[in-house]
């Protein structure tokens, strides 16, 4: 189940990234809104996995609540799933 909140996170942060930086852009400089509509739907299926996931692992991961709420926290923060990754998640797979 690790490697799949992994592969989550992973997902979860490129497309909040693309949201953020292409899409939006894109929706209000060049009133094109046919990105935000392709981008928001997945990226808000991975928001949700990630969240359900984090719950799910925090046992096996001995993560405290000050643990999980960083992870939850990291969900909102543009790169944090990164972060996730590097300091929760990068120990052996």
């Amino acid at each position: 189940m690790r490697n799949i909140f992994r592969l989550v996170a992973l997902l979860e942060g490129v497309s909040y990234i693309l949201l953020l930086f292409v899409a939006v852009p894109l929706k209000y400089w060049g009133g094109d809104e046919q990105w935000v509509k392709l981008l928001g739907m997945p990226h808000g299926l991975l928001f949700v996995s990630y969240v359900i996931f984090a719950f799910l692992i925090k046992e096996n991961e001995n993560w405290g609540i000050k643990d999980l709420g960083i992870v939850l926290l990291a969900s909102i923060l543009p790169f944090g799933t990164f972060y996730v990754e590097w300091k929760y998640l990068k120990k052996s797979i």
